[in-house]
């Protein structure tokens, strides 16, 4: 498994931007997907967005797509989550999450597909 460590949230009023940060220690980095989750109080763990190894393949929730960028440094062990035209609706704990398992990007939404989780970040949206 892959420790992995959120940073980057906070808060940020409608319309601004953010940038998450998810550090990876303890494995090769390069051979896990990452993905990126978020749970909004009284919510259910939803899928945000996730990249392959290399970065070839990505996916976005409907809600994000068109605002956020998700983006890998393979040499650095970090992948980022870039959080633009922010909405009240996007507060949540923000986790990356990775897997070492080859998934498809059609399993990259399910978050049983993931073996590795942060501690997440909290993202807050003022409106």
């Amino acid at each position: 498994q892959v420790l992995l460590v959120e940073s980057g949230g906070g808060l940020v009023q409608a319309g601004g931007s953010l940038r998450l940060s998810c550090a990876a220690s303890g494995s090769t980095f390069r051979n896990y997907a990452m993905g990126w989750f978020r749970q909004a109080s009284g919510k259910e763990r939803e899928f945000v967005a996730a990249i392959s190894q290399i970065g070839l393949n990505t996916r976005y929730a409907d809600s994000v797509k068109g605002r956020f960028t998700i983006s890998r440094n393979n040499a650095k062990n970090t992948v980022y989550l870039q959080m633009n035209s922010l909405k009240p609706e996007d507060a949540a704990v923000y986790y990356c999450a990775a897997s070492e398992p080859f998934i498809t990007t059609a399993q990259f939404m399910d978050a049983r597909n993931y073996d590795s989780w942060g501690q997440g970040t909290q993202v807050t949206v003022s409106s």
